[in-house]
This record gives C-alpha cells, sequence and structure tokens, in this order.
C-alpha cells in the first residue's frame, strides 16, 4: 500500500458519511470505523478522500463496508510514478466503489449529491460486479448469463423473450439458474427491469408513469407494486435515498427470505 500524498483535503477526515437528506458530510474516525447498523440505512454512502490519512486502515473499513452503502473515492493528486499510478487504480478496484472523481481539496457536497443521482452507464456490469464483491458464488458462464438477462432487461419484459435474447429454452434457462443456487430468470430480468427504474427517477424529475411505460409497464402503478413484490420499497422513498446498492440489497433480502437462494449464497 502506498502513502497519501502531502496535498490532503481540507475535511477534517479521510472518511466522511453522507445520508440522505444529504445535508451535510459526517467525518468517520478511520479508527472507530462506521457504527454497525442492521439493516443499513437507505441511501447511505461513504466518501474515502484518497489524499490523506492512514490509507490500509481507510481501505480496509471501504472495502469491508456494510452491504448497501455506496462508495465514492475521491482520488489523490495524480502520483508522478507509474507503479504509484498502477497501486492506486488496484486499491481502487478492491473497494468495488460506486463512483471514482478526480483529486479536490473540497469536494462540494451537492456534486456529491448529484454523483449518487447520476445513473450508471452500464447497470449490469455494475450489479454483477457488486455481486461478487458481496460475495455470490457463481460460475463465470453463469455470471456472463446474469449479465446478458440485466442487459436485455431494458429492452424486453418477459421470459420467452429473455430465452429467445439468450438462445436457451425456457425449461433450459430455468434449471441453469436452479442448478446454480440462483432465483428463477424472472425474477431476474424483474430486478434489471426496477434498477432501470432506480436509475431514471433518481436523476430527473419525471413521473413514474412515464418512467415504467419508457421499460414496457402499463403505468405507474404497476411499477409501484413490482418493486414493493420484490424489494419491500417504494418508488417514493427510492426518490429521496440515493444510490442503486441499498435498493439491490433489499431485492437480495427479500430474495434470500424467500428461498430464492441456495443455502450457501442465500449467507451473502
Amino acid at each position: 500500500m502506498i502513502e497519501p500524498t502531502s496535498s490532503a483535503s481540507t475535511f477534517p477526515s479521510p472518511l466522511a458519511r453522507m445520508r440522505p437528506p444529504y445535508q451535510t458530510l459526517e467525518p468517520v474516525s478511520p479508527e472507530r470505523g462506521l457504527p454497525p447498523v442492521r439493516p443499513v440505512p437507505a441511501g447511505e454512502a461513504l466518501v474515502w478522500f484518497m489524499a490523506g490519512g492512514d490509507w490500509e486502515r481507510c481501505f480496509q473499513l471501504a472495502r469491508s463496508r456494510a452491504p448497501g452503502v455506496a462508495l465514492i473515492v475521491i482520488l489523490p493528486p495524480a502520483p508522478q510514478s507509474e507503479s504509484d499510478q498502477e497501486r492506486i487504480l488496484r486499491t481502487v478496484e478492491r473497494c468495488h466503489p460506486h463512483s471514482v472523481l478526480p483529486h479536490h481539496p473540497d469536494p462540494d457536497l451537492e456534486e456529491l449529491e448529484l454523483v449518487l443521482r447520476r445513473p450508471s452507464a452500464y447497470p449490469q456490469d455494475d450489479i454483477v460486479e457488486y455481486l461478487g464483491w458481496r460475495g455470490l458464488r457463481i460460475t463465470q458462464e453463469m455470471r456472463e448469463l446474469i449479465r446478458r438477462v440485466l442487459e436485455l432487461s431494458s429492452e424486453i419484459g418477459s421470459v420467452s423473450a429473455l430465452a429467445r435474447g439468450v438462445f436457451i429454452s425456457r425449461r433450459a434457462l430455468g434449471r441453469r439458474f436452479l442448478s446454480a443456487g440462483l432465483p428463477v430468470p424472472s425474477h431476474w430480468l424483474q430486478m434489471g427491469r426496477l434498477m432501470r427504474i432506480v436509475g431514471v427517477i433518481q436523476a430527473e424529475p419525471t413521473s413514474l408513469f412515464n418512467a415504467g411505460t419508457a421499460l414496457g409497464y402499463s403505468d405507474g402503478f404497476a411499477v409501484s407494486n413490482q418493486m414493493v413484490r420484490l424489494t419491500g420499497v417504494r418508488p417514493s422513498k427510492v426518490r429521496t435515498h440515493l444510490g442503486w446498492e441499498w435498493v439491490l440489497e433489499a431485492w437480495l433480502r427479500r430474495e434470500a427470505e424467500n428461498g430464492g437462494f441456495s443455502p450457501t449464497n442465500a449467507r451473502i
């Protein structure tokens, strides 16, 4: 682990906590860390100012943060050597952050809030990487199949169309997920559609009707009902509690409670 540069942030702590309604950045002591809370408060984020503090301790806290907490990494000033640049990138990658921002000694809270609001350009990749960070035990082939299902969720809404899209029969597709100890394909497809809704309604002041019909839902009520059924979360809360990680975590918990995961994967 390389040491932080001397150009430190003006913020009093290298770690900070963001919570709704996102009016303050709360310093987090690297020695004490975040208090253990179950379930994780919705819409919470951890901000790591890499320009200062004990990197080893901050790295451990960022990497082992509670499930559902988004991580925003603010890079240190550009290092002089290429080897230091590579070490920084490897450190950041191992933490699986929500966003990585260039160095700034005093980032604006509103800008950090906008970062949480911004929808992912590739949600299927982010979700699959998050599942790996959470410890989901699946093969690379299954990982790619999940990624493809989530990718197709932007344009299809039925399992029959999904099976055609991945060139597998409905029955064989279901068997693959069952043998991997995972929820049924339709639940992954529905989750993928809902996560896209999350990105839209957090980023734009659009109606749930417009967001839903753009993805093939009949109306806003259909979106709301499915979101509550699959995650236990209402769209009104998603609008004010930012980030997608906590919503995905709610889906994972609901699936585990309903027996969607095998005993091994249910422990994630």
